[in-house]
């Protein structure tokens, strides 16, 4: 998404905004700095994005064209969701895919040099 804004001059100058993909993208990579691993509620508490829309930018991750990383996937034990009622809750942590060298065609966004903050654990 781009917006434009006016500077004093009256030019527009174009303002990029970031992606849900990248926004999602940067707090999966420094949770994974501190070893953290976040459900899909965390997830959306951190970045007020939809839970459901926020495990279909975890499925585009994997994507080689948006990266390709791996999304490791496990289940949270013993977590209460309603009550008394125990439910099964997945909790995720992102990871860089290992590069190959070998003459693969190089593709778009695959391997990016990514600007991360340093996180703070």
């Amino acid at each position: 998404m781009r917006r434009t804004r006016k500077t004093r001059k009256g030019s527009a100058k174009r303002t990029v905004l970031r992606t849900q993909r990248e926004v999602l993208r940067d707090v999966m990579l420094s949770a994974r700095a501190c070893g953290a691993w976040l459900t899909l509620h965390e997830l959306a508490s951190l970045t007020h994005y939809g839970e459901a829309s926020i495990s279909a930018q975890l499925r585009h991750l994997r994507k080689p064209q948006f990266g390709g990383f791996v999304v490791q996937k496990r289940l949270r034990v013993g977590q209460v969701v309603r009550g008394t009622e125990i439910a099964y809750v997945w909790e995720y942590q992102l990871q860089r895919r290992i590069r190959r060298t070998g003459g693969r065609a190089s593709i778009r966004g695959y391997g990016e040099h990514l600007v991360v903050q340093p996180a703070v654990c």
